[in-house]
């Protein structure tokens, strides 16, 4: 992240000279005391901003290590489903084969 520029106690502190036709002082400082009060309203959003983006960093890769673990689960059981149902199918050929067979016998 890049450094600012400016601190919010530097332009607490931050004086001008004073010119004959210049701004009033004391509105330059009322707007400076706003700018400082917006510059650390703004610094504390850039913090939680940072927190909530490691927080969600986390989750993303909790979260990747579960899809990981469901879609090895996944490959599992469609191993053994297919497994059962290529046993199940070999059953029912073998019965109707046994059916067939015995009937051209009698």
């Amino acid at each position: 992240m890049e450094k600012l520029n400016v601190t919010p106690d530097e332009i607490a502190e931050k004086s001008f000279n004073v010119e004959l036709k210049g701004y009033s002082p004391d509105e330059v400082d009322a707007f400076l005391d706003l700018i400082v009060a917006d510059y650390d309203k703004m610094e504390g959003n850039v913090q939680e901003l940072l927190d909530l983006i490691s927080s969600l960093k986390g989750e993303i890769e909790r979260l990747k290590a579960e899809n990981v673990e469901l879609k090895g689960k996944a490959n599992y059981f469609d191993l053994a489903n297919t497994t059962q149902y290529s046993s199940v199918d070999i059953l029912k050929r073998v019965s109707r084969l046994e059916e067939h067979v015995f009937k051209d016998n009698k």
